[in-house]
């Protein structure tokens, strides 16, 4: 055998020995394992609705406009119109309490120490409560009575809702024609006029002297927008017409009587008189008895 067959030789049983080693070296796949069922995802939550994850938030008694410091015994009257313009959204509002000259009063009340509450209706009150146009069908005094049912004749913080009894006293007339309830809870406080529900919404202004809280419907009072009948007056005593008959008529009898008294006496008088010029006195005595 030459050298170049022995190469040839040498190089095939090299790669068969190497294939027999790989064969050799495999082994047969084994089947997979079935992978452990995954738990069932939970089901989605549903979302809350907005009235569990947003409440309305409490009313507080802080005021937004913060009242001046007071010198000593000296007072400044409060600007009403200047605070609500500060805030902001009461320009209608301010507009009647001007055209009507309420603010005037107002203002004079304040400066004569007296105390108030204003429930102050903002503009988007006026839109949601009232028709376009409903304002100047009203009558310059049913607009006075309109802005007077907004003014309470007493300071009242905002705890002291609570102790008011019904129906609430307002400057407008009297309480029959325009009746206010109020009902309060904690911070929560409604007002009912018989037509609409308000609510306050925030105090703009306290001081110990006047308070001024936002409403989010205009007061409507019955007055003006569903007119009463009026109340009948209170009925006088009835005269004792009876007695007065029977007084009259006692008297009517006596006079008639001293009439007839004095008729006979005077016949009497008379026909004595006659007889006794006539001389027949026996008569006489006959005619008198």
């Amino acid at each position: 055998m030459t050298t170049k067959q022995a190469l040839i030789s040498s190089f095939l049983i090299v790669l068969l020995c190497h294939s027999c080693a790989t064969t050799l070296g495999l082994s047969p796949a084994k089947t997979p394992s079935k992978a452990p069922a995954e738990a069932p995802a939970k089901p989605a939550q549903p979302p809350a609705s907005p009235e569990t994850t947003a409440s309305a938030p409490p009313l507080s008694d802080v005021p937004i406009v913060q009242s001046p410091p007071h010198k000593g015994r000296s007072r400044i009257p409060t600007d009403v119109a200047g605070i609500l313009e500060k805030v902001g959204g009461f320009s209608v509002f301010i507009r009647l309490l001007r055209s009507t000259e309420v603010l005037t009063q107002v203002e004079n009340q304040l400066s004569a120490s007296n105390s108030l509450t204003i429930l102050a209706p903002t503009n988007d009150a006026f839109g949601s409560t009232l028709k376009p146009g409903t304002l100047n069908t009203l009558t310059n005094e049913q607009k006075i009575q309109l802005i007077q049912y907004h003014v309470l004749p007493t300071f009242i913080s905002l705890d002291k809702f609570q102790t008011l009894s019904d129906p609430v006293r307002t400057q407008a007339a009297n309480t029959y024609e325009y009746p206010m309830n109020i009902t309060s809870e904690g911070n929560w406080v409604n007002i009912s006029t018989g037509i609409v529900n308000a609510s306050i919404t925030a105090t703009v202004f306290a001081d110990d002297q006047l308070a001024i809280y936002r409403v989010d419907k205009v007061l409507l009072p019955l007055g003006v927008f569903a007119p009463r009948p009026k109340l009948p007056a209170p009925a006088q005593a009835p005269a004792p017409a009876a007695k007065a008959k029977n007084s009259a008529a006692s008297s009517s009898s006596t006079l008639d009587g001293a009439d007839e008294d004095s008729k006979s006496a005077s016949g009497a008088t008379s026909v004595v008189r006659t007889l006794s010029v006539g001389g027949s006195i026996g008569l006489a005595i006959l005619v008198l008895w």
